[in-house]
């Protein structure tokens, strides 16, 4: 990570582009079901806040070492959500 900022525009860009595309598939299977589409969202939107707030923590002993465990966490954490999307049906 460069900085803090691109840690944080990764972290919008990439938990946005995965709740869009919860809604593209929303979009293309009317028929469907959408409770598990929308908790994949507010999962989504719950590690959006959890690593925003860990971004925002001060008074870090190793600073480099704890941002880069959050970029760290935001590709486990995209890597689920994904397959949670490929697996709707």
């Amino acid at each position: 990570m460069a900085n803090i900022r691109d840690l944080k525009k990764d972290i919008n860009y990439v938990l946005g582009d995965i709740i869009e595309a919860v809604y593209l598939w929303e979009l293309t299977n009317p028929g469907k079901e959408t409770k598990k589409s929308e908790a994949i969202i507010d999962e989504a939107i719950n590690i959006f806040d959890e690593l925003i707030v860990k971004v925002n923590l001060k008074n870090i002993d190793n600073s480099k070492k704890h941002f880069r465990g959050i970029g760290q966490e935001l590709e486990v954490q995209g890597r689920k959500l994904i397959d949670k999307i490929n697996a709707l049906s």
